[in-house]
């Protein structure tokens, strides 16, 4: 692995594409392969993970839920189910109390099926549903399931029809789609007025660090980059601790090994993944851990030897 392998955590700014993200880290540490763990809308701020090098390999393995603030307008329906977009429809906000409120936000509590909003990547028939949208084609976008892990009323302001949010939930979830349902739910309409990504992919904000300060301070560019083994600590692990196995790694051929070697949970399953490392601590990949009549190590993703 390079010096600038690893993981960054920006803390995305208004107004800026995860793209244009992308862009400018490829000049900072002058590097080709750089890629993102899930895109923010421009006006969206907050974490937003980058991977550089070999680092792009790993996303995957990553841990998928995301958490948001967020503040829902109600009353206004937009283009884009957030109030950047063309209003197309205002209407009253019902008379509500923080408890009705809370008690309705239970739809939204769980596993649930959710429409995308038009303005969003999604594909379609291989395009984005955006360019579709820009272009005034009509279509529809199909449902798909998503979890909230929590979602806590923060505040309800009644006077300006907008309420304040912090929810956790899986990858793929649309916060817009959330305050557009919301208002249809109220017989009023919704969209989103405000939000901020605090955590995703297992890295929170307080570790994040502005794309401005990195390019006045490239000379400390590379203390703020986390090593892979430190980004996916969730997994559990195995050492390989003689040149044989580790040949057998390298080559992309199935290990058996021992149980000793093995850092793993009580319930451990079949087909779950591991990193692995060989006895001086080096990362050498991601294996997957099978069992027939003895413990066996299939590759997964092998790194390339140094």
């Amino acid at each position: 692995m390079e010096v600038n392998d690893g993981f960054l955590i920006l803390n995305k700014s208004k107004n800026c594409t995860s793209h244009d993200c992308v862009k400018r880290i490829k000049r900072i540490y002058n590097i080709k392969k750089v890629g993102h763990t899930g895109t923010l809308d421009p006006q969206v701020t907050g974490v937003l993970p980058l991977a550089l090098g070999s680092a792009t390999r790993f996303i995957q393995y990553l841990p998928q839920e995301k958490s948001y603030f967020g503040t829902i307008q109600l009353g206004i329906k937009t283009s884009t189910d957030d109030i950047h977009g063309e209003i197309l429809k205002q209407k009253d906000v019902p008379k509500l109390t923080f408890d009705d409120l809370d008690k309705i936000l239970n739809k939204f509590r769980g596993i649930f099926q959710q429409i995308p909003p038009q303005v969003s990547s999604v594909h379609i028939n291989g395009e984005r549903a955006y360019k579709k949208s820009w272009r005034k084609e009509n279509f529809i976008l199909p449902s798909k399931e998503v979890k909230v892990e929590s979602l806590i009323l923060k505040d309800w302001d009644q006077s300006n029809g907008q309420l304040k949010i912090e929810i956790n939930c899986s990858s793929g979830t649309y916060i817009r789609s959330i305050a557009r349902d919301l208002g249809i739910i109220l017989k009023s309409e919704g969209c989103l007025y405000d939000l901020r990504r605090i955590e995703a992919s297992g890295f929170s904000e307080d570790i994040s660090i502005e794309l401005d300060y990195l390019i006045n301070n490239q000379n400390y560019k590379n203390k703020f980059i986390i090593p892979i083994q430190d980004a996916l600590d969730h997994l559990p692990k195995i050492h390989l601790t003689n040149e044989s196995d580790i040949l057998y790694w390298r080559t992309g051929r199935q290990i058996q090994f021992k149980s000793t070697n093995l850092t793993k949970n009580n319930n451990q399953s079949q087909k779950d993944k591991f990193l692995v490392f060989d006895n001086k601590y080096q990362l050498l990949g991601i294996g997957i851990y099978a069992r027939k009549d003895f413990d066996l190590l299939l590759p997964k993703l092998v790194l390339n030897a140094q």
